[in-house]
């Protein structure tokens, strides 16, 4: 678990998850094209003649425009910010992108999220969600390091997907102990889950293993001192299996072992 705190200038918006993970697209569909690398981990094209297929990579529709929506007042860029995230099984696949502002804008207002949203808040609300992806990834990238290590190989990230309204069985067991322990405990639900789908190498011409993270997305209180907002990122391997289970096991003893027998970190 680690906390993030975004530059002040994103304000209160940053109080809540600013993207409908269900709404915008990674990538632009071309019309001629299959716009999707190929692999043995993706069996067939997910892009039909349909604006509203999703790609099944992140689950979201393939097309969002990037023209100002109707009734637009202020211009949004429509560049879009690459990420530091490793795409898909090889390097030519290259990395994940972010979404543009303005393909912020238009998807929320496609699915009629954008009401009472200031046009000129967008661009920092794009800013948080794409600082709160790149922290999840580093704590990932902790996760695996000694898998790392042991192959030379970097994870990637094959696919992801939002689940806001599906609380993780962590999630619940801290809302039902904040009930018993408010002090100690969470008492509010986290604002956003995700679910990323991370390949593992096996090692150099071994393949990949694919391993699924669950990232709770919480919201805290601003810094005292600088007024930010800050948010707490909750990121760890799925207990889909004994290896998962055994890495969480020592990812949390270990420190704890580390302070019983009197050795700590440096500051």
């Amino acid at each position: 678990m680690g906390w993030f705190w975004a530059d002040k200038n994103v304000g209160k918006q940053g109080a809540k998850c600013p993207v409908d993970h269900n709404s915008f697209k990674k990538q632009e569909a071309s019309e001629s094209a299959c716009p999707i690398k190929h692999s043995p981990l993706v069996s067939e094209c997910p892009i039909k003649d349909n604006d509203e297929v999703l790609n099944p990579l992140n689950n979201m529709p393939m097309a969002i425009s990037s023209e100002k929506a109707p009734g637009q007042k202020i211009s949004l860029s429509t560049e879009r910010t690459i990420s530091s995230i490793p795409r898909g099984e090889s390097d030519d696949q290259g990395l994940w992108e972010y979404p543009s502002p303005q393909q912020m804008l238009n998807a929320m207002l496609k699915k009629g999220k954008g009401q009472g949203i200031p046009e000129d808040a967008v661009e920092s609300m794009v800013d948080v969600h794409n600082f709160l992806n790149e922290g999840a990834w580093q704590q990932i990238l902790e996760w695996e390091q000694k898998y790392t290590e042991g192959t030379k190989i970097e994870p990637r990230l094959l696919r992801f997907t939002g689940r806001p309204h599906d609380l993780s069985p962590r999630a619940s067991m801290y809302l039902w102990l904040g009930k018993i322990f408010p002090d100690t405990f969470n008492t509010q639900p986290p604002f956003d889950r995700h679910d990323w789908t991370v390949l593992r190498s096996l090692g150099r011409t071994q393949g990949w293993e694919q391993v699924r993270y669950v990232i709770d997305y919480y919201g805290a209180p601003d810094d005292e001192e600088t007024g930010m907002p800050a948010f707490i990122l909750d990121t760890r391997p799925a207990l889909d299996n004994p290896t998962n289970a055994y890495d969480r096991f020592t990812h949390w003893s270990k420190p704890l072992w580390k302070r019983a027998m009197g050795e700590f970190d440096d500051l």
